[in-house]
């Protein structure tokens, strides 16, 4: 089960992985014209980074000794869903996300990679793609959470990613400090 707080958000992690050149994986959803990156909810009694390693492998295939954690996000990230995506009928009811991002490096090979190592896959393909890219391609919904996780997650590459492009002022980019990993 997972977790949902007090105010209808359920906890996630997103994964942002990235190859030797800084690109990052972007998976199309099964059955859908949809791109995101990984990610998925955080199950009671779980840390947010279990969860991310669960849903590394669970997604992508991928355990922990193929990536190497490269930073993540200084605290919570929400979403509110719209609401034309909120189901009434579940209990606790959830209205959106908040998510703790990760920024990986891939170690292993990228053939490594499979989107069938569960019985119900996320994803039917993927691509590498430039490191803000998926913030034009997510669903629309979720565009101020990507640039604001890449945003942060940014400091962490080397060589660092070119500045995003001129996105909405109120989404706060480039001013919320990372942290390191523990």
């Amino acid at each position: 089960m997972d977790r949902i707080d007090s105010q209808g958000y359920r906890a996630n992690v997103g994964i942002v992985l990235s190859d030797e050149s800084g690109q990052v994986l972007l998976g199309g959803r099964i059955g859908q014209a949809g791109w995101q990156f990984p990610q998925g909810g955080i199950r009671v009694q779980e840390s947010p980074q279990q969860a991310m390693y669960r849903e590394l492998r669970e997604e992508i295939g991928l355990a922990p000794g193929d990536v190497a954690i490269l930073g993540s996000t200084r605290g919570w990230l929400r979403y509110r869903l719209p609401q034309r995506y909120v189901r009434r009928d579940l209990r606790p009811l959830c209205l959106g996300q908040k998510q703790r991002w990760f920024l990986l490096r891939l170690c292993a090979d990228k053939a490594q990679l499979r989107p069938d190592t569960t019985d119900t896959p996320e994803f039917d393909r993927w691509r590498w793609v430039g490191y803000w890219q998926p913030v034009e391609e997510v669903i629309e919904f979720k565009r101020r959470v990507y640039a604001r996780a890449l945003g942060e997650l940014a400091a962490f590459l080397e060589p660092r990613p070119p500045p995003p492009p001129g996105w909405p002022g109120e989404w706060g980019l480039g001013h919320e400090p990372a942290r390191e990993s523990t």
